[in-house]
């Protein structure tokens, strides 16, 4: 994949990862005490989708230009349009009334649900994001741009001293062994602080990289894995990035059922054929083992 997110912003894999995210912070927000978001790998910040990486591929018009136009003619329906609320509000902020040209990176849509006393921790170790990261962060107290590597970024920023929150794991997959480095850095973080929320995407362009990540997910004991896709044509090893995938450990209560609801209204609007996937790798709802009867003796 390319690094420069420009080229993908706002696509179906953003909207998937935004929306989730945003509903997670809707539910930390329902407590008064404070807490923190950790994005480990958190881009430039904003977008905009009329420069020339954003032009060239065009990418967001199936994506947030969809969900916008549907959101404008009523066609999210009473169940999703109130839980997509967060997230069109996040992307109308930064753009005129009625217009679409810029989009929000995880860092700013974390920050459009913050409260005086949340924190938002942004890792970024790429030079040119980095720059416009802190640029778009600017003055805003509630948060900090972080030059860090976001593999040791989640290392360090757990547990946050509130101790509640988000840890975001989004790295941009450019090196072949970070499918295989989430699980360690999972375990690891999750071993720092097991009550944190862990949310970590990973791009489908086919189905081996995936299924070996949950099953080893699976392998690692923790307690409350759910697992979140959504997948707008076939996965094939040449068809490029086909689906979106999402693993949040130790989600709130109430994302499950939210989620049952939302993901095929999300999905229709995305693509006509698109699907989606929404089940537990571990706990909720993790069916038993299939078990093969002994024979009996004679």
């Amino acid at each position: 994949m390319n690094y420069r997110h420009a080229f993908h912003a706002g696509n179906f894999a953003d909207v998937h990862k935004h929306v989730v995210l945003t509903r997670i912070l809707e539910h930390l927000r329902g407590k008064t005490a404070p807490f923190r978001v950790v994005d480990s790998h958190a881009g430039a910040g904003r977008y905009d989708l009329q420069g020339p990486e954003a032009a060239r591929s065009q990418e967001w018009e199936d994506g947030i230009a969809r969900v916008v136009a549907a959101a404008g003619e009523g066609r999210l329906g009473d169940e999703a349009a109130p839980l997509l609320k967060p997230y069109l509000d996040a992307v109308a902020a930064h753009n005129a009334v009625g217009t679409l040209r810029f989009y929000p990176g995880s860092p700013l849509v974390a920050l459009s649900l913050l409260r005086s006393n949340d924190r938002l921790i942004a890792c970024e170790c790429e030079p040119a994001a980095l720059q416009s990261l802190k640029a778009t962060l600017g003055r805003e107290r509630r948060a900090k741009a972080l030059a860090i590597d976001g593999w040791m970024a989640v290392k360090a920023n757990v547990p946050p001293k509130e101790r509640r929150g988000l840890v975001l794991i989004d790295p941009p997959y450019e090196a072949t062994n970070e499918f295989a480095r989430l699980p360690a850095a999972l375990a690891e973080a999750h071993r720092k602080w097991p009550t944190g929320i862990y949310m970590l995407w990973y791009p489908v362009t086919g189905r081996d990289a995936p299924d070996a990540l949950a099953r080893r997910l699976r392998r690692l004991g923790i307690g409350k894995i759910l697992r979140s896709e959504i997948a707008v044509a076939p996965a094939r090893e040449d068809a490029g990035l086909t689906a979106s995938g999402l693993i949040v450990v130790n989600p709130p209560f109430p994302l499950e059922s939210e989620l049952r609801g939302l993901l095929p209204r999300l999905a229709r609007v995305l693509a006509s054929d698109a699907t989606h996937r929404l089940d537990w790798l571990a706990g909720e709802a993790t069916p038993p083992p299939i078990r093969k009867a002994l024979p009996r003796r004679t």
